[in-house]
């Protein structure tokens, strides 16, 4: 069966194609369009069709959209607030009701030849669990959904068995973690719905002072829901403008806020596992992008083993929708083994885009092993290799890599990408070698667990060592990413360390690096010392010759000599 899954609603909008069970490519539009989070200045834009991931989805296995046996679009109007037509009473969730009825013609009109009687609507938050228990690489798992909202929820629970969802319990609207986290958000100077993990960087600067008050403020019901009652958060900390510096208060609120968000997700997990008894929980939607929060349930839940969707936010409700109406129809899910899903670029192309930027570049014998040289020489590169990821986590093929040796690298790429300098960068690690240096639930592929630093390497590693002394680590095997798992083994042997500091390829504001040319204009802006672009390295003058393995750097003349 041939589905295509669309996210066009709340934010993110995303598209994932699923063939036979198996996940061919997804990808988010903001990749494409270059607004993050696809969100422009126009308020009715923000549900936009992820048109440019569609045409590239189908692009990629070569159909056309008449070929198509359903499109899975997650979100169901049947279950959601009816429109008034009274725009003026801020009635957004009937408008957001009324666009998805409307959704069938908008996808007839934005890929030609659909049959719009093929459109699925697959509710929210079961696209989310979708995205989780059918894609992990466990049969049968309990099953946790929590995010700012759905139709009319914010919440699931429930168990699958043999690729079928149960359904055990759902919390209803307004009570929400995930709004109450925006709220938190937006009140510390931050953007709702996009800044949240800011704010999960500065709690680890605060205490929970106000961890009683919040407790009567959010509390479980003890039959798999909660409440969350109205907060005047200016009664523990001021409002926060935008830029302005943060303060104690400001710390000690986030922290406050991640610590009683962790203890109603033990609590939320701990009902759960009473009524299903799984050794495995799967978790999806935005709260599950908290990897604070996964490591406590991780390592204080009642279950053996958490595993959480890489794309966890609503980008991957496009494949959860898919996935759910393919197993649906019978197709057999396979588990979804990495997150590189999205564009790639052969080598010719690349070379093709190098000289067309009339940019000096040379092919040395081993990318990895150059890159390894530059990193132990202190250099930064910008690595750009194979297929772009999914979800919001650089795992390897759109990164910035820097030696984690060096305390003061922290504040250097903070510094190249204009971040705030308390938010922290994280490492990557051979898998092979993690236990050695970190405690925690291992294999850690996606990056969606904080792990403690082990003594005697908190001080080897201080550029990916948090303030409370922990890390987001990426686990790297070398039988799914062996170029990587080289180019550490490649640094370690330099450097003694198999741990590179990881961050996003962007800048601020700006979605992450998809393409050639978003590559090559990154490298241009941002004082990075090479680029990595697939097998070929560019060089920032003043580098060149530095670390080199290859036979030459190449000309103006005779670069165009190909690969």
């Amino acid at each position: 069966m041939r589905v295509l899954g669309v996210n066009a609603v709340f934010h993110d909008p995303a598209a994932a194609l699923v063939v036979d069970g198996q996940i061919v490519a997804a990808a988010e539009e903001e990749r494409f369009t270059r607004r993050k989070h696809g969100k422009p200045p126009v308020p009715f834009a923000t549900w936009e069709l992820p048109e440019h991931a569609m045409r590239w989805c189908l692009d990629a296995a070569d159909l056309e959209p008449a070929e198509l046996d359903a499109v899975a679009y997650s979100y169901d109007p049947a279950l959601a607030q009816p429109f008034t037509g009274d725009v003026v009473a801020d009635d957004w969730e009937g408008l957001r009701t009324l666009y998805a009825q409307r959704a069938p013609l908008f996808l007839r009109t934005a890929l030609p030849g659909l049959d719009p009687a093929q459109v699925r609507f697959v509710p929210h938050h079961v696209a989310h669990a979708a995205s989780a228990y059918l894609a992990a690489p466990h049969r049968d798992s309990a099953v946790l959904v929590l995010d700012g909202r759905g139709e009319a929820a914010s919440h699931l629970a429930g168990v699958s068995t043999g690729g079928q969802l149960e359904v055990l319990a759902a919390q209803t609207l307004p009570h929400s973690l995930g709004l109450l986290y925006e709220e938190v958000t937006a009140h510390l100077g931050f953007r709702r719905s996009s800044d949240e993990y800011k704010v999960m960087a500065m709690a680890s600067y605060g205490r929970p002072r106000w961890l009683p008050q919040f407790r009567e403020l959010v509390r479980t019901t003890g039959d798999g829901g909660f409440r969350v009652e109205p907060i005047d958060w200016a009664t523990f900390a001021p409002r926060r403008r935008a830029g302005a510096e943060w303060t104690a208060a400001h710390a000690d609120l986030a922290s406050t806020a991640q610590v009683r968000l962790e203890e109603v997700l033990l609590d939320l997990a701990g009902w759960l596992h009473g009524r299903c008894g799984r050794d495995v929980v799967t978790l999806a939607g935005g709260v599950a992008l908290n990897c604070v929060a996964n490591a406590r349930l991780a390592a204080e839940g009642p279950f053996d083993h958490v595993w959480v969707q890489p794309a966890a936010g609503d980008a991957g409700t496009a494949l959860g929708g898919a996935l759910h109406v393919a197993a649906a129809n019978g197709d057999r899910i396979a588990a979804m083994t990495t997150a590189a899903l999205g564009r790639s670029w052969t080598d010719d192309e690349l070379a093709a885009w190098l000289v067309t930027a009339d940019i000096a570049f040379e092919r040395p014998d081993d990318i990895a092993v150059a890159v390894a040289e530059v990193i132990a020489g202190n250099g930064v590169v910008a690595w750009f290799q194979g297929r772009s990821e999914y979800g919001p986590r650089a795992l390897g093929h759109r990164s910035l890599l820097a030696n984690a040796t060096r305390a003061d690298n922290l504040k250097r790429l903070n510094d190249v990408k204009g971040r705030e300098q308390f938010r922290p960068v994280a490492p990557m690690v051979l898998a092979d070698r993690a236990a050695d240096i970190f405690a925690g639930q291992l294999p850690s592929p996606f990056m969606l667990f904080t792990h403690e630093v082990r003594p005697g390497w908190l001080e080897r590693i201080p550029a990916v060592v948090h303030v409370d002394g922990t890390a987001r680590i990426q686990t790297v095997d070398a039988d799914t990413e062996p170029l990587v798992a080289r180019m550490l083994r490649e640094l370690d042997r330099r450097t003694g360390v198999p741990v590179v500091v990881n961050t996003s390829l962007n800048t601020a504001g700006r979605p992450m690096v998809d393409d050639p040319r978003d590559a090559l204009e990154c490298f241009g802006s941002a004082p990075v010392d090479a680029l990595a672009l697939g097998p070929f390295l560019v060089r920032r003058r003043g580098l060149a010759g530095r670390g080199s393995t290859a036979s030459g750097s190449a000309t103006l003349d005779d670069r165009t000599a190909g690969p």
